[in-house]
């Protein structure tokens, strides 16, 4: 009993401090973490301030919805000082006692813990999301490519090419040296494999080993980039990023044909067509003048998105969500960066606001998206006759044509020959004779009126 009774107090004291020392942590910890704009200060200036210190016509002249003229200030001086939050005005207003000077002018005053992150987010140097766009539009990704010099280097008898001189130039700096030249045996199973997808042939193999001509390599090269394999390889890759599939996805997944979409890019690539017209004709190769079949087939590009075809869909729900989806995927394929995170808010680490997304996204919303007599979606369509098909729908077209002339055409013979038929009918009289009783018997007791 004695011995139990020893503990207690020292654990009592030591579970007191434990929870002392976390409640500290706790509170360090909160005082040294970053206070973020987007979440943290911009939803208070918008509910306070926004409603006189926005647009042209700001309160003293300042405006709290931008960084450049939060920082500027107003009439009265800087609002905001980065780093010192008792050299910045909006402190002073916001805490001021006086009811004519404290801000929000004839509002309710801030919470203590409202006003506690301004101040803390102003002392952290008052980061804009401005500040991180500024940083980003400097990251070499934004920055137009410039042609660098060809770098000199110790072993030029190497160099067979200029990206040679780069390569070679970066294993000098290393102190290495290039690997021995690859076997003509692996040479051609690699560049096989690259350009075709296939591995070479036994004959192949053979015709290239046997090849001693100087530009040996060179002519495999050209050969396997005018094999129809070479677009196949290199559409795979594409139409991944175009998200191609031959059903339309969802719970009911049906088919879709859109295997034109899939040839033409094929196609495209076997005829090495131009990356500008490549890109043009996928995006709005239907608004082209003159727009032909084929490129208004390359707009199936836009044409991918997964389609719902299930009962009970919300049409305008699934309207915003093919727009949203051909918005990400236009700007992940050419722009090569997500806009996905503009839908909400203006980019953490990526010079693109929320507005410039939905003004990206009105361009996509100028396309009908098709429906039926019931409101539903349907697929969009374009007819695709074969090469016989077009030849025999021609031929009916004129048949038809020439009929429906024929039909309008006059044919005073006829008139008349159905005026005297229509004369001879009238004086043949009525040829149907009338049956006329000539007695009626009832049975059962049947009384006839």
């Amino acid at each position: 009993m004695t011995i139990i009774g020893i503990f207690p107090a020292p654990l009592a004291v030591l579970t007191t401090l434990l929870f002392v020392a976390l409640l500290l942590y706790s509170n360090v910890a909160s005082a040294a973490s970053t206070v973020d704009y987007t979440t943290d200060i911009q939803p208070i200036f918008r509910s306070n301030c926004y409603t006189c210190h926005q647009g042209e016509k700001a309160g003293a002249g300042l405006h709290l919805d931008s960084k450049a003229g939060a920082l500027v200030g107003g009439v009265s001086g800087k609002a905001i000082v980065p780093g010192n939050s008792k050299d910045s005005l909006i402190l002073t207003r916001l805490l001021s006692s006086d009811p004519h000077v404290r801000m929000p002018f004839g509002g309710t005053p801030l919470a203590p813990e409202k006003i506690g992150l301004i101040r803390q987010w102003i002392d952290q140097g008052a980061p804009w999301p401005d500040d991180r766009n500024e940083s980003a539009a400097k990251h070499w990704s934004y920055i137009k490519p410039v042609r660098p010099a060809i770098p000199k280097v110790k072993n030029a008898a190497w160099v067979r090419n200029p990206i040679d001189a780069f390569v070679l130039a970066g294993l000098e700096k290393e102190s290495l040296a290039p690997s021995p030249e690859a076997s003509k045996e692996t040479l051609i199973r690699r560049v096989s494999l690259d350009l075709t997808g296939l591995p070479p042939t036994l004959e192949e193999i053979d015709q290239f080993l046997t090849d001693q001509s100087p530009n040996a390599y060179e002519k495999l090269v050209d050969r396997l980039l005018a094999s129809p394999h070479y677009g196949e390889r290199w559409a795979a890759p594409w139409l991944d990023l175009a998200r191609y599939a031959d059903t339309n996805g969802y719970e009911a997944d049906r088919a879709r044909s859109i295997w034109k979409y899939r040839d033409w890019v094929i196609h495209a690539l076997n005829q090495d067509m131009p990356f500008d017209q490549f890109t043009i004709e996928q995006i709005a190769g239907d608004m082209l003048p003159h727009a032909t079949e084929s490129q208004r087939i390359a707009t199936g590009f836009h044409r991918n998105t997964m389609f719902n075809e299930e009962g009970g869909v919300d049409r305008e729900d699934f309207h915003w969500q093919y727009l949203v989806d051909r918005v990400n995927t236009t700007s992940a394929v050419w722009l090569g960066t997500t806009l996905g995170c503009s839908q909400c808010h203006n980019h953490k680490f990526d010079p693109f606001t929320q507005k410039e997304y939905y003004q990206f996204l009105a361009f996509f919303n100028n396309s009908d998206m098709g429906s039926d007599e019931d409101g539903g979606f349907v697929e969009a369509k374009i007819e695709m006759p074969t090469a016989e098909q077009e030849v025999r729908r021609k031929k009916l077209q004129a048949e038809i044509h020439d009929l429906e002339q024929r039909m309008k055409t006059p044919t005073p013979e006829l008139a008349r020959e159905q005026e005297e038929w229509e004369r001879s009918v009238i004086a043949a009289g009525n040829a149907w004779s009338t049956l006329v009783p000539a007695a009626m018997k009832a049975t059962a007791g049947t009384t006839l009126a």
